[in-house]
């Protein structure tokens, strides 16, 4: 039998706080932290660091949080079987994806599958910032990287080309490089992390180093910038394809583009058996993005 306990927990990640929990659950605030003191008692473990502002996972309890996770959505196919409902997708499923990404593709993609699923309960995050799944609540996330990791199952969706460009305006003031020694003295703009970039050209893989000319963790910030004619950037082609083809843009050193590597994947943990919900919406997001959605280099 499943501990009511653990399910306590779940619920507390899960929403993000324990009032919160004790709304799904409903419980008082004082019997869910009550029941989660009685449950970390019993284990000898701490769960959770709580502070008056929030609360975290410890290394412990992210662990037992992933394989209750891994329990509960064995127990929900169970179920859905001896109902026969597994052939219709249902219950939540929880989404992370970076923001621009997002937006621009994630929201008219899952608008269809919404459609097309309406016993499944969509949620959406939206962020830049780097999501582990192993200590997150998510069932899938949109990855766009090189690697997407050997402790994950990945679905390649789409290549992501990357091109060195700049408002018409910035080139006429400033110039149009014509070799990457002459980019060097140009301004370049980037997000945290993002310089060197990694360029593939004539002579093959080259790395161009330098320091952006506005610090920020937003790469919207960085196109919002590149727009408005504050520098040259590295952009995927999926997030300014349309501004190239509108002459709001335009390429900068044809001849290189980012690095071949990077790719868009949507990943998972691994598990034994994939919840119906989330094996309906990676067969949606493989067949969406097997159109074109952008144009080739």
């Amino acid at each position: 039998m499943f501990d009511p306990d653990y399910e306590v927990f779940l619920a507390i990640v899960d929403a993000g706080g324990l009032s919160a929990a004790g709304r799904a659950l409903r419980l008082s605030p004082a019997s869910v932290s009550k029941r989660l003191a009685r449950l970390e008692d019993r284990l000898g473990i701490r769960l959770l660091h709580r502070t008056t502002r929030r609360l975290s996972l410890t290394e412990e309890g992210a662990l037992l949080h992933r394989d209750l996770s891994a329990v509960m959505g064995e127990l929900k196919a169970a179920e859905d079987r001896v109902l026969g409902l597994a052939s219709r997708p249902a219950g939540p499923l929880r989404l992370t994806a970076p923001t621009s990404f997002g937006r621009m593709y994630l929201a008219p993609c899952i608008a269809g599958f919404m459609a097309d699923n309406p016993l499944v309960q969509m949620e959406i995050n939206l962020s830049d910032t780097f999501v582990d799944l192993a200590e997150g609540p998510y069932d899938l996330a949109i990855r766009i990287t090189p690697q997407p990791g050997s402790t994950l199952t990945a679905y390649r969706l789409a290549t992501s080309p990357r091109v060195l460009c700049a408002a018409p305006a910035y080139l006429a003031l400033h110039g149009v490089p014509e070799s990457l020694a002459a980019l060097s003295r140009h301004r370049l703009l980037a997000a945290e992390g993002q310089l060197p970039w990694s360029l593939t050209g004539p002579d093959g893989l080259v790395r161009q180093s330098g320091t952006s000319a506005v610090r920020t963790n937003s790469s919207e910030i960085v196109r919002e910038l590149t727009l408005a004619g504050a520098g040259i950037s590295l952009r995927s082609l999926w997030d300014v394809w349309q501004e190239l083809s509108a002459g709001r843009l335009t390429r900068v050193l044809p001849a290189y583009e980012g690095s071949h590597d990077a790719a868009i994947y949507a990943v998972h943990l691994p598990r034994p058996r994939l919840p119906g919900a989330v094996e309906a919406l990676v067969t949606h997001l493989q067949g969406w993005f097997g159109e074109a959605r952008w144009p080739e280099l």
